[in-house]
């Protein structure tokens, strides 16, 4: 894109958002309960959690389709208390886009801007179509009617609609839910591309783990009203703060033990397997003596035939018969029986498979993993 349409889109460089212990009742109901954080300009920021956890109520609350019960909302360090969504300098896309179906492309992308007054000169508003149309990918589309247009044309008339006002933040409420999967995918990277050419805020909701980890530069867990866990996608996925977060984000094998030594990586003695195993400890401090659980991702486990190997230094090997074993695409997962373990969940690169070595549902079998797979997660109720 040429630096003269970069910087028409980049116009104003604010984007500040910041919530103070924001809560919002209903009736008897927490929708969101005192839930704090500040995005700097330009953040990707995803809002994950499961349907009913309190992130559209969050997101209409800083779009101003809802009041906070308590707590306060700034937009670039301005309180927004009571300020209408017309004036609050953010745009929002919603899952349904609610286009005209009797506008063509070009006059629903350009419906904000005849709203504004002063009006904006003709030709300057229909040069801010064609820009917005552009950075979107629809220069051509302008006389086409929104039902003429597939779903993911449709999204995008949508953002350029929110965009061709200048927003400092992009409010975006599930706005790929209504697409079929490959859609989705694809729609994933244009809109992590369009963030990159139009630097400003985004704030995404979503339920859907994939869409957040391949978007956002920041994703924050909720559950119940309550922010679990804020942070970058690699650290939520390697650090889960509890068994909640663990257990929402990907799959995830569990084994209980109790703590016997701490440090970095602590020594913790599995219950039903009576061995003691090394995991990282998280970052909250746990006492020797205490319960804890061993997670592991499926991914950072290894299967093999024969029988374990004497454990080393760096890793550990448990016997187990294969109970089944499902295809998934460019993954197999297989499901493990171990007397000491458990049910364990495993997977293997597809390629890995193809060399004929892999065992059938049945066979003995031995797992394992690395010791700096492991990691130690709390099982507290709330989480």
């Amino acid at each position: 894109m040429r630096r003269t349409e970069r910087s028409e889109i980049r116009e104003p460089r604010h984007g500040v958002v910041t919530a103070v212990n924001l809560t919002k009742h209903f009736g008897e109901v927490t929708a969101v309960d005192n839930v704090s954080f500040r995005l700097e300009p330009g953040t990707f920021f995803a809002l994950l959690g499961p349907s009913g956890c309190g992130k559209t109520t969050l997101l209409r609350m800083i779009a101003g389709f809802e009041q906070p019960s308590n707590g306060e909302i700034y937009i670039n360090d301005q309180p927004v208390a009571g300020v209408p969504p017309y004036r609050r300098h953010v745009n929002t896309v919603f899952q349904h886009y609610a286009l005209f179906p009797h506008m063509d492309v070009a006059t629903n992308v350009g419906y904000g801007l005849r709203q504004q007054r002063p009006r904006l000169p003709r030709h300057e508003m229909e040069q801010r179509v064609a820009d917005a149309l552009r950075l979107v990918r629809l220069t051509g589309f302008e006389h086409r009617r929104v039902w003429e247009l597939s779903g993911g044309q449709q999204q995008r008339v949508a953002l350029a609609r929110a965009l061709i006002n200048r927003p400092t933040v992009l409010l975006l409420d599930e706005p790929l839910g209504a697409l079929d999967l490959k859609l989705r995918r694809e729609m994933q990277v244009e809109l992590k591309l369009l963030h990159e050419q139009v630097g400003i805020t985004f704030i995404f909701v979503t339920h859907d783990q994939n869409e957040a980890f391949s978007m956002a530069d920041r994703v924050a867990v909720m559950r119940n009203g309550v922010i679990l866990q804020d942070g970058d996608p690699a650290r939520i996925y390697d650090r889960p703060v509890n068994r909640w977060v663990a257990s929402f984000i990907g799959q995830m094998n569990f084994f209980e033990g109790l703590v016997e030594a701490t440090g970095e990586q602590g020594a913790i003695r599995l219950t039903r397997a009576g061995r003691v195993v090394r995991a990282l400890m998280p970052d909250t401090a746990i006492t020797a003596g205490r319960a804890a659980l061993v997670s592991i991702r499926p991914e950072r486990l290894w299967i093999r035939r024969g029988a374990p190997e004497s454990n080393g230094q760096n890793g550990q090997s448990f016997s187990g018969r294969l109970v089944r074993s499902i295809f998934l695409g460019d993954q197999i997962e297989h499901t493990v029986e171990s007397q000491e373990l458990g049910r364990v969940l495993v997977r293997v690169p597809n390629v890995t498979a193809m060399t004929g070595d892999m065992p059938a549902a049945g066979e003995e079998v031995v797992i394992g993993w690395r010791d700096e797979a492991a990691r130690v997660v709390l099982d507290e109720a709330r989480g």
